[in-house]
């Protein structure tokens, strides 16, 4: 496929995740009023979607309290900065097993929810956009799987589509991408789909040019997608994802560090990935422009 570089590319921030990176950069926001301002201070560096978690206050672990969805939604909606809200709905699908002798019962970890359950905290913010791990996977953590059945699947990505969400697939591999494409050809993901391309989570797709270029080559025509890697490659993938046609995902859940030494704060990431962008002569676009370019409807919580 000849590269055709996307001229008009947006920024999103990936402000918190739940990974255990809360104890390794103070920078790391942890609160409801701590993940809002960081993503509101993303927005104005020239983020056009930020993308959500949030956190138990106290101990920095990862959460699905719908309140706390509650809280940021609304601190970042009530805020003088204009941005496109995604909240995960990756939450509700650990299974952590037990050792490779006795994997059974399941041990401390596991979080196993319903597909109504999971989306509890969309129904409700209504955000722009939600996530949609197109997929089962192995993490680096040595009996931790995150469970994405296809009826689970299909029954989330139906709930987000009827309530107006859009779905953003998350695709760590291939296979994610192919049932991806047959969600959208059962009628129960809209064309054109909004993909994100993960690279380099273990163990999912490796970061390596050539798979990332057949994950690309997998995105069917029509449909609108982003890419990130991360640590150090996060921002070399800036430059990749725009020049392969895409657009680009920056931020604390994917990179903590500016350089060796030196950690970032999300709105330092977003500043850096706009030079990038701009010195290869494309052009950032706003919150907006987003919603026109994705059909998008801002609406307040239920």
């Amino acid at each position: 496929m000849p590269l055709s570089m996307n001229q008009e590319v947006f920024i999103t921030c990936a402000v918190t995740g739940s990974g255990s990176t809360q104890e390794r950069s103070p920078h790391v926001p942890r609160s409801p009023q701590q993940i809002a301002e960081s993503a509101i201070a993303a927005a104005k560096a020239g983020a056009a979607i930020v993308h959500c978690h949030v956190r138990d206050p106290e101990t920095g672990k990862p959460s699905r309290d719908p309140a706390m969805f509650r809280e940021v939604t609304e601190r970042i909606r009530d805020s003088d900065t204009d941005v496109v809200l995604n909240l995960t709905a990756g939450m509700g699908g650990d299974i952590v097993f037990g050792d490779v002798e006795q994997p059974l019962p399941t041990v401390a970890g596991t979080d196993m929810a319903g597909a109504t359950e999971r989306v509890a905290h969309v129904l409700d913010c209504r955000p722009e956009i939600c996530t949609l791990d197109c997929g089962t996977m192995n993490f680096a953590e040595a009996d931790y799987v995150m469970t994405n059945t296809p009826g689970m699947l299909r029954a989330m990505g139906r709930m987000m589509t009827e309530s107006g969400v859009l779905p953003e697939i998350e695709a760590f591999d291939t296979g994610h991408l192919w049932f991806a494409k047959q969600l959208v050809a059962e009628g129960i993901l809209k064309f054109p789909a909004l993909v994100q391309l993960c690279m380099g989570v273990p163990w999912g797709a490796p970061d390596d040019l050539n798979t990332f270029m057949a994950m690309v080559n997998n995105v069917p025509d029509g449909w609108n997608w982003s890419a990130f890697s991360l640590g150090r490659n996060q921002m070399p993938y800036v430059s990749a994802a725009v020049l392969a046609g895409g657009n680009v995902r920056v931020g604390l859940e994917d990179n903590l560090w500016l350089g060796k030494g030196n950690l970032a704060t999300n709105a330092q990431l977003v500043e850096n990935a706009v030079g990038i962008i701009e010195r290869m002569g494309a052009r950032v676009i706003g919150p907006e422009a987003v919603r026109e370019k994705l059909g998008l409807t801002k609406r307040a919580p239920a």
